[in-house]
């Protein structure tokens, strides 16, 4: 039976910040009551619990938002960071003049990511009219990773170059030699690397553009021997994972297998047993026999979540930094901020609707298209 809540005939934010988690929690079960199926909760796995626990979907950035252009929803809620939330609006279903059948909510404006951060669209057009100068975008496949902004998406779009997920990064990056010479990567320098060097590409073929510096603050000879240009950026979680916590849990450990997530550095995926994404890393604690102990280099609140889920099956999971490494992006959406948006749209408002600008959305959607038929 649900709780007799009163929804509120205000908008104020500040008022719902002052709840308690567990009324919080009574007010989404009564909102999403009244919403039905015109509503979707979306939660990354990187979400804290209170708020994952009103999740319909849970997983990466593009499950959810592929997920979200599967149902009849009207209102997409996306529990995640803002480009995450772009992305579903650049797949939401439409209507033959392009009018959105869905609308892509984000609970709290702020939850941002500090990678997609790291490449501003200004910086990346300044990048390419420097290379075009020396005479090297023929042949310049630009790719990005999927967290990245819209604008970010539609500048790889427009130039013939597609966006890719951890999972799919070296197919992209096969699909991308196979049309051109050079590769510019954004925004994450680490997933860029560890692809190249898993391809067998030298650590000399593969240059750190640095935005902040003029040419990158690259030579000339190393811009033309490169044939990828690795942007300057990294997860502000995964690169804080070093190689030495790879030998201190192994030391304490006996027998623990090291999962870590494409986005650390180089000298951590080179000691690791496994490297995977999100999904593949879950994947391989799902499969592993009852018994095994995993130190899982990734965000501290899906690691959690896994110890308590596995337990029961005799899996020990933990983190490979005992400090924990939380997204705090992220975790500014609360379950607060959750019944905030839910109790807007209850009473007919719309609240921090992410839409992104029609030009940008076509080439976004080209660049993700692409992505599908590269797999």
């Amino acid at each position: 039976m649900l709780p007799t809540v009163e929804l509120k005939t205000t908008c104020d934010l500040e008022h719902y910040l002052e709840e308690s988690d567990p009324v919080a929690a009574d007010r989404i079960r009564v909102a999403r009551a009244s919403l039905g199926r015109r509503v979707v909760v979306l939660g990354h796995h990187y979400q804290r619990d209170e708020v994952i626990a009103f999740a319909d979907v849970t997983g990466d950035s593009y499950k959810l938002a592929q997920a979200a252009t599967r149902t009849e929803a009207e209102f997409i809620v996306f529990c995640g960071v803002h480009f995450m939330a772009e992305s579903a609006d650049v797949l939401a279903r439409r209507d033959a003049a392009g009018n959105a059948l869905q609308q892509v909510i984000l609970p709290d404006l702020n939850a941002g990511c500090s990678m997609a951060d790291m490449a501003e669209i200004t910086q990346v057009q300044a990048c390419w009219e420097q290379l075009e100068r020396a005479d090297l975008t023929r042949g310049l496949i630009p790719l990005t990773y999927m967290n990245s902004t819209a604008a970010i998406k539609a500048f790889c779009g427009e130039r013939g170059g597609l966006v890719c997920t951890s999972s799919n990064a070296q197919r992209a990056f096969a699909w991308a030699m196979e049309r051109g010479e050079r590769i510019l990567f954004l925004p994450d320098q680490h997933l860029g690397r560890n692809t190249g060097m898993t391809m067998g590409l030298e650590p000399g073929e593969m240059q750190v553009w640095d935005p902040w510096l003029p040419q990158g603050g690259l030579t000339g000879k190393a811009l033309q021997q490169a044939r990828i240009l690795l942007w300057k950026g990294h997860c502000s979680v995964h690169q804080r994972f070093l190689p030495q916590q790879v030998d201190q849990v192994r030391n304490r450990h006996a027998g623990i297998r090291v999962i870590v997530h494409p986005e650390c550095r180089w000298e951590v995926c080179r000691k690791a047993d496994a490297v995977g994404s999100t999904e593949q890393l879950i994947r391989m604690v799902e499969e592993a026999e009852p018994g095994s102990s995993f130190a899982i280099g990734t965000e501290i609140h899906l690691v959690n979540r896994l110890a308590v889920r596995f337990r029961q099956q005799g899996k020990r999971v933990m983190t490979l930094d005992e400090t924990g490494c939380l997204c705090t992006t992220m975790y500014r959406i609360s379950p607060q901020h959750l019944a905030w948006a839910l109790e807007n749209l209850v009473e007919g408002r719309v609240v921090n609707r992410i839409k992104v600008p029609a030009e940008v959305r076509h080439w976004a959607r080209v660049a993700l298209d692409r992505m599908l038929e590269v797999g």
